[in-house]
């Protein structure tokens, strides 16, 4: 999702969550983010602190490292803090149940980005068509691989709603198109990680003809072990 239409919604649910921008100008929104060694959500970070800036309010952002443990731990220190809303990019959609249960106890409104949380209640959930992005992406690999086409997918980690439905949308397009999907292995969302993985893969599959990530990060990586083939 374009990162200025997601701090829009952000900031425009939040208000709605709330009452009047005046009434609330000193009031802190806190944003649990699942991990700032990743540009997106750093973006995400970014424009949440723009939006917070222009309307007057003091935003507190705290980095769950990825860590479902760490995340509880600062929604708990958030509950003590006065929070009046909760933006929380979950770790993990399992997982964050905990901490989604510990805010909706403290009657501080939650509000899920890009990932959703299974458990607890929350007052709105912003993302995008992450089933629908997959199938798009896999669409594409036919147009230019064509059907049947040998594909490598790398996938996000395992329990985030992210990583599930975007596979769930590539499978959608692997079915239509007859893929033969050559390995599916997990790379975690991250740039590295896809890189070491892919250069792995590759020697046990040198006839891959296209590859499927999870996210860009992941794409990045298997770019650069591609280049390092050449």
């Amino acid at each position: 999702m374009n990162m200025k239409k997601l701090a829009t919604l952000v900031s425009a649910v939040a208000l709605s969550a709330t009452v009047s921008a005046n009434a609330m100008a000193k009031d802190t929104i806190a944003l649990v983010i699942s991990t700032l060694n990743n540009p997106f959500f750093v973006s995400l970070k970014d424009g949440a602190q723009k939006e917070a800036d222009k309307l007057g309010y003091n935003l507190v952002v705290l980095d769950s490292q990825n860590n479902p443990a760490k995340e509880l731990a600062n929604v708990q220190d958030l509950t003590v803090r006065g929070t009046k809303i909760l933006l929380i990019n979950p770790t993990d959609s399992d997982a964050v149940g905990n901490a989604v249960k510990m805010a909706n106890q403290a009657k501080i409104p939650v509000i899920t980005l890009d990932r959703q949380a299974t458990k607890g209640n929350v007052v709105s959930h912003i993302a995008s068509d992450n089933v629908l992005g997959g199938k798009i992406a896999g669409d594409y690999i036919a147009k230019k691989a064509g059907e049947g086409a040998k594909v490598i997918e790398l996938q996000g980690i395992a329990g985030t709603s992210a990583a599930r439905e975007r596979g769930e949308g590539f499978q959608q397009a692997v079915a239509a198109h007859k893929f033969n999907v050559l390995a599916s292995q997990p790379a975690d969302f991250d740039r590295t990680k896809g890189l070491n993985v892919m250069q792995n893969l590759l020697t046990a599959h040198p006839d891959v003809q296209a590859v499927f990530a999870q996210n860009d990060e992941m794409a990045l990586g298997a770019l650069r072990a591609l280049q390092n083939c050449r």
